[in-house]
């Protein structure tokens, strides 16, 4: 889930959307915290809303790496944070795709699906929290970031993570498709 999640990396895009924001460490937090809800929510009911839905795991592949290739684009172009970026980043884009995007969301499913017994999912629910802590502590020492950085490391990193980030969209819908052909 650590990987997944990625703590570290989201940072510069986090600096990105947060750059003339006085509050970052509330937005880490509201970020972190909706994050975690929504992985845990799709942990418990994803399965089933899929189900109801008729959405397979690989159809959320697909959207979800789309969306983050939308995102990897504007990274790569340095459009993010721009002007259209809404009120609360904490939520969109932040909390969703970037931390509880697509793969977290279906490992969670397929974790807690294997896990069976509740202990297990207990086990689970910590490491996932031991996770968003670490992402919390990533994104609110930011600013240290931003300082030791500047400007032209945090542009030169967030193109670089735009490009990863592009090459994790990609393998998503391509993992996505896999699954919609079998």
């Amino acid at each position: 889930m650590f990987v997944i999640i990625d703590p570290v990396g989201n940072v510069p895009v986090f600096l990105t959307l947060t750059a003339d924001r006085e509050h970052r460490g509330r937005l880490a937090l509201q970020a972190v915290v909706a994050a975690g809800l929504l992985v845990l929510a799709f942990g418990l009911f994803g399965t089933q809303l899929l189900r109801t839905l008729g959405i397979s795991i690989a159809s959320l592949q697909v959207a979800g790496g789309l969306l983050l290739i939308l995102l990897a684009l504007e990274e790569l172009r340095g459009t993010v944070g721009g002007d259209e970026v809404r009120s609360n980043v904490a939520l969109v884009p932040l909390a969703t795709p970037l931390l509880a995007g697509p793969g977290a969301i279906a490992a969670t499913m397929l974790f807690w699906r294997e896990a069976g017994q509740w202990s297990y999912r207990l086990v689970e629910i910590g490491a996932l929290t031991l996770v968003l802590a670490i992402t919390w502590l990533a994104l609110w020492g930011s600013g240290l970031i931003r300082k030791l950085l500047r400007d032209t490391g945090i542009e030169f990193l967030t193109r670089v993570m735009g490009l990863l980030l592009a090459a994790i969209a990609v393998q998503f819908v391509a993992e996505g498709v896999r699954g919609l052909v079998r």
